[in-house]
């Protein structure tokens, strides 16, 4: 039996150091990203594109004042979720709400474009009920995050930023070795626009 892993792309947070740098009314998620393929596309653009085509439930959790991050999602066929705050464990929670019939959840970060397909793949074939897979370059735990179904309920109980991190204690960690430096990547600052600049 296959299993059912959805993905749930966080896309909510504010991204307050990179507009401390580029400017207030600057959405990160929106910037335009030179991936590891050379082309230009918006950063959650390369996020979404970068997600393997098996992982057939895609939730996007964002906040209602982003209507373009909102159309892009739907247009790759995730359903959004829209929620009013923007902790990441808030978010975790409206998006594992929202498909809780699965067998497992992929936790994407939407800041993070440079992440390779192959990579998500390796991390969600090692996804199980009682484990987390999560990948592991070079020594350093990085994204995206693999829970089993038994994460259902503390994953719908986190709150505020407080993210899955304290999970890791409550169950059987797998590391899923992967030489791909994009699992640790993520858009903090427009000079990590551009991958070969990072």
């Amino acid at each position: 039996m296959s299993k059912s892993i959805g993905v749930i792309v966080l896309a909510a947070g504010q991204g307050s150091r990179f507009r401390q740098v580029a400017g207030a009314e600057k959405d990160k998620l929106l910037a335009e990203c030179t991936g590891r393929d050379s082309a230009v596309r918006s950063v959650i653009e390369h996020t979404l594109v970068n997600l393997p085509a098996a992982l057939d439930k895609r939730v996007l959790v964002t906040t209602a004042d982003r209507p373009q991050v909102i159309r892009m999602a739907q247009a790759y066929g995730c359903e959004v979720v829209l929620i009013e705050s923007t902790g990441m464990g808030d978010s975790i929670a409206a998006g594992v709400a929202a498909s809780t019939r699965l067998d497992g959840w992929l936790m994407v970060l939407g800041d993070m474009p440079f992440i390779l397909p192959a990579s998500i793949e390796q991390v969600v074939e090692q996804v199980a009920d009682d484990c987390i897979s999560v990948p592991l370059q070079g020594g350093e735990y990085g994204h995206p995050v693999g829970f089993g179904r038994s994460f259902g309920p503390g994953l719908m109980a986190l709150s505020g930023n407080r993210g899955a991190k304290a999970l890791f204690a409550q169950g059987r960690v797998v590391e899923v070795v992967v030489e791909d430096p994009g699992v640790l990547l993520d858009v903090d600052v427009p000079l990590a626009l551009n991958f070969k600049s990072v």
